[in-house]
């Protein structure tokens, strides 16, 4: 994983996977903070759509209907599967609900202090 600060060169900035636009390095905590929930959200929308479509398809095609005479026209299973889809969008868009995590006091002020330090020693 490659990081760089805005303030950084133009090379650093190009090839860094994650660019923090500050010079605060607890923005690093957060974007990882943000990379795991964002791939928790991920597992989730794949295992609800996984799941979903488990039981959706089977009842869609009519392999209940021998057995428990259950069947699902064509036209619910479209629309269920449409709102499998809106489903997981709004799963997603929760994200927009993400808070950063509240570093202790002890740990910004030590990264406020490398910061610092780097930044005398770049100059």
């Amino acid at each position: 994983l490659g990081v760089a600060i805005g303030g950084g060169t133009d090379v650093a900035i190009e090839t860094a996977d994650v660019v923090l636009l500050n010079s605060d390095l607890g923005g690093v905590a957060v974007a990882l903070h943000l990379a795991r929930a964002v791939m928790r959200r991920i597992r989730l929308n794949f295992v609800w759509a996984f799941g979903y479509n488990i039981v959706g398809l089977p009842l869609a095609a009519g392999l209940f209907y021998p057995a428990y005479q259950i069947h699902l026209p064509p036209m619910f299973a479209g629309a269920a599967m449409a709102l499998s889809s809106v489903s997981v969008v709004c799963s997603s868009l929760l994200l927009r609900c993400y808070r950063p995590p509240k570093l202790p006091r002890h740990c910004a002020a030590q990264l406020d202090g490398a910061a610092s330090t780097r930044a005398s020693v770049e100059v």
